[in-house]
């Protein structure tokens, strides 16, 4: 792992095409503006880690309960 320190609006680069900028700070937190490509996902972990859990979890469905899901889903739109 590596750990840098970066000031309110330093930036540092990742390749050549993201850029991650420190836009503000506080006590303990730190906010961040990232430029990526659109094509490059982007999540915060905890949102990672709860789709890995969703994807867990869905796995134990059995097949014909989460097709019927997705066709209730499909009349409501």
């Amino acid at each position: 792992m590596l750990i840098l320190q970066r000031r309110k609006g330093q930036s540092l680069s990742i390749n050549e095409n993201i850029t991650l900028t420190v836009v503000d700070t506080g006590t303990d937190w730190v906010k961040l503006a990232i430029d990526a490509p659109k094509d490059v996902p982007v999540l915060r972990s905890e949102l990672k880690e709860a789709a890995v859990e969703n994807q867990k979890a869905s796995a134990t469905v059995p097949r014909q309960i989460l097709d019927e899901l997705l066709k209730k889903n499909d009349t409501l739109k």
